[in-house]
């Protein structure tokens, strides 16, 4: 239970690395990046692990993955600059 749980926080610290080095000026800090990162696969190995029981250990590192990949994604920013409208006319 331990390894599973280091190593889905392995995971998470990968996905959150990868998505620094990918998408970083799209991302707020690193150190939220990576703290979601790892929350996040700790959050669905926990899951995983509670629905399909001991013994799956792979399965709760691809739950950990897909749960973390999906808390990054929460914390995109959109790619362009947004041209602020006025409501009154200059």
């Amino acid at each position: 239970m331990i390894l599973e749980a280091l190593g889905s926080a392995l995971v998470g610290l990968l996905l959150a690395w990868a998505a620094t080095q990918r998408l970083g000026h799209r991302l707020p800090a690193p150190a939220l990046v990576f703290a979601t990162g790892v929350a996040g696969a700790l959050f669905g190995d926990f899951v995983t692990h509670s629905a399909l029981g001991p013994g799956t250990a792979l399965l709760s590192l691809l739950g950990a993955a897909v749960v973390s990949a999906a808390s990054l994604s929460l914390l995109l920013r959109p790619a362009g600059r947004r041209l602020r409208r006025r409501s009154i006319p200059v």
